[in-house]
C-alpha cells in the first residue's frame, strides 16, 4: 500500500511540474514585444503546435486585428512556438477557433467561474488572464495565487 501511495504522490507531483513547465517558458524577446502590445504574450504551452501554426499563418486576420509581421519574424516565431507548444493527451485536438479559452483544459480549470464574473469591468473576458492571475506574464497560473476582482 505504501508503494502505491508513494507512486500516486510522485505522479501527481510530476503532473503539476509538467503543467508548470508548460507555462513557465522564457519568452523570446520578439514574441514578448509583438504579442504583448495587444494582450499578454501567452505561454506557448497553452496551445498545440497545429494551433500556433494556423495563428501564425493568419496574422493579418488575428481575431479581428491585423497583427502582420515580416516573413522572417513569422518564421522564427512560428518555429519557436511549435517547439514549445503544448503536447500530450490534452493537446491532441486543437481548441475551437484555436482559442486558449475554448480549450478543454481551460474550460475544466475555470468551470466554477460564472459568466457574470467574466463580464466584471476589471476582468472583461476569459482571455484577460492577468486580471486574476497576477503572475500570468511570467507564466505563473498557480491556482493558489488567484485573486478574482470584485
Amino acid at each position: 500500500m505504501k508503494t502505491i501511495t508513494g507512486l500516486l504522490i510522485w505522479l501527481l507531483a510530476a503532473a503539476a511540474q509538467a503543467d508548470s513547465d508548460r507555462t513557465r517558458v522564457p519568452l523570446l524577446p520578439k514574441y514578448q514585444q509583438e504579442c504583448s502590445a495587444c494582450h499578454i504574450a501567452y505561454p506557448p504551452g497553452l496551445l498545440p503546435a497545429a494551433s500556433w501554426q494556423r495563428l501564425m499563418g493568419n496574422l493579418p486576420q488575428h481575431f479581428g486585428s491585423d497583427a502582420s509581421l515580416d516573413p522572417a519574424s513569422v518564421s522564427a516565431l512560428n518555429r519557436w512556438l511549435v517547439l514549445k507548444a503544448g503536447v500530450g493527451k490534452g493537446f491532441r485536438e486543437p481548441p475551437p477557433e484555436d482559442r486558449i479559452t475554448r480549450s478543454a483544459w481551460f474550460i475544466r480549470e475555470h468551470d466554477e467561474i460564472s459568466a457574470a464574473t467574466w463580464n466584471r469591468p476589471a476582468i472583461k473576458s476569459a482571455s484577460n488572464c492577468i486580471a486574476c492571475h497576477g503572475g500570468a506574464e511570467q507564466g505563473n497560473f498557480d491556482e493558489h495565487a488567484v485573486r478574482i476582482p470584485r
